[in-house]
């Protein structure tokens, strides 16, 4: 694993990025402007050696050929031309048909020549390659120049070395402006790197200014959006352990209290049977409340257990309405148990289905006054089975149908108005309908309760 030490900071790579693509460009630009500089300071040394050569065959044919002595072959220029050609390192040579081909000319071009042909070519001499321009003169007589490719190389190499000498000016500025521009760059993602620690460290108060470029702004937009709901999460993780202790904390205080005055043996004998009612069902609520909070922990792990089978929902669903008929009928609440003739299948997992059904029924007992009615259902609906549980309670408002399933929203909405349990039931109802497969949702009836309604996919 690399450790934080041995990783490269983004301004580090970026900068070493540019300065590399600087030296690629600056290599290859050397290359290819060696390669057009050299070409070019040819062609225009051969076209000002053609031109040069033009001019002393005019001058040389309108002056007469007075000969004259200085750079040291034969024959040789006037004195005035001479001058000229050796400031240009020109060497210059006068033929006439008798003479031999000077150094450079082959005898097939000097025969060309004395017949009148422009020769321009390159040539060999002892000094090394040359450019050669020859002209026909009047009479029986021609003149020949040659330039040294190495007098056009050095010019090209001079004008080439000012050149790469710009370029690398040009690369020595460019890392220091780099590096700027990517400390400016990365400036917005060290703040989100700092908010970001701001946050794991529990602060919730970090708000990023969105700037720099989109992906980046993005990226602090993200980390604002992120503050924010963890903020709300932790809010509503408080208001959820508040009300679970509040419900831990009410059925505590009745068995302690109830379990006390039976160790001080204050309580009547008459009154032992009813006491020990009392811390059963007090027991009993605490152990419905340790039950839901296990099992919505256990929705949330990785390795929450389903045991799907082949079930027949209309079987289930008439299994469980048997119960709670009579649970209805002492609480002087109807109930009813609509179920279609026809089988449907569905691969699911009956205990946690019965789970589902005891959980929305109790909810559903809870909030249904005496002489109201509630109704347990279930139909086939396309692909899917469509299991319901209504009331006649107070319903829900559209924003509670919004939160219906959300662990604790409705309890610590509802706590002290109407009838509320533990804030877990409809939690886990959401959850398992979920890990089923399936789907749930929340709804009023037409006389105004609440319906609850999971949808299940069928077998075939």
């Amino acid at each position: 694993m690399t450790s934080k030490r041995a990783r490269m900071s983004i301004v580090t790579r970026t900068v070493l990025l540019t300065s590399t693509v600087a030296v690629i460009v600056v290599v290859v630009a050397v290359a290819v402007s060696f390669l057009l500089i050299n070409a070019t300071t040819l062609q225009q040394s051969r076209e000002r050696l053609s031109r040069l050569t033009d001019i002393t065959v005019a001058a040389l044919d309108r002056g007469g050929l007075e000969l004259g002595t200085g750079m040291g072959q034969s024959p040789l220029l006037p004195k005035e031309l001479e001058r000229t050609l050796v400031a240009e390192q020109i060497s210059g040579y006068i033929l006439s048909s008798q003479s031999a081909p000077p150094p450079g000319l082959s005898a097939a071009e000097m025969q060309s020549l004395m017949g009148g042909a422009v020769i321009s070519t390159e040539g060999m001499t002892a000094a090394g390659p040359v450019l050669i321009e020859a002209r026909k003169m009047t009479g029986d007589f021609a003149l020949v120049l040659q330039l040294p490719v190495k007098v056009v190389g050095g010019s090209a190499q001079a004008l080439l070395f000012r050149f790469g000498i710009a370029l690398l000016l040009g690369l020595l500025i460019s890392i220091p402006i780099g590096y700027w521009a990517s400390r400016r760059l990365t400036r917005p993602l060290r703040a989100a790197r700092q908010a970001a620690n701001q946050m794991a460290a529990g602060s919730r108060e970090v708000l990023l200014i969105e700037e720099g470029p989109s992906e980046i702004a993005e990226i602090s937009e993200a980390l604002n959006h992120l503050s924010g709901a963890l903020a709300f999460s932790e809010g509503r993780q408080r208001e959820f352990l508040l009300s679970v202790s509040h419900e831990l904390r009410t059925p505590l205080t009745a068995v302690r209290g109830y379990g006390e005055a039976l160790a001080d043996g204050i309580i009547p004998a008459d009154e032992v049977v009813r006491t020990g009612a009392i811390l059963t069902s007090e027991a009993t609520r605490l152990e419905r409340l340790v039950a839901d909070l296990l099992d919505l922990a256990r929705l949330g792990a990785v390795n929450f257990q389903m045991t799907p089978i082949e079930v027949d929902l209309g079987e289930l669903v008439r299994e469980a309405g048997e119960v709670w008929v009579d649970r209805c009928a002492r609480e002087q609440v109807g109930f009813s148990c609509e179920t279609p003739p026809n089988p449907l299948i569905a691969f699911v997992d009956p205990v946690r289905l019965r789970q589902i059904i005891d959980n929305l029924a109790e909810n559903a007992l809870r909030v249904s006054p005496e002489g109201s009615f509630i109704v347990l259902s279930v139909v086939a609906d396309g692909p899917s089975a469509l299991l319901e549980v209504s009331d006649c309670g107070p319903g829900l408002t559209p924003e509670d149908i919004d939160v219906a399933f959300e662990p604790g929203v409705l309890h610590e909405r509802y706590r002290g108005v109407r009838p509320v349990g533990t804030g877990l039931g409809l939690a886990l109802v959401g959850r398992m309908a979920v890990g089923l497969g399936g789907q749930a949702s929340a709804g009023q009836t037409l006389e105004g309760g609440a319906r609850f309604m999971v949808r299940l996919p069928l077998v075939g």
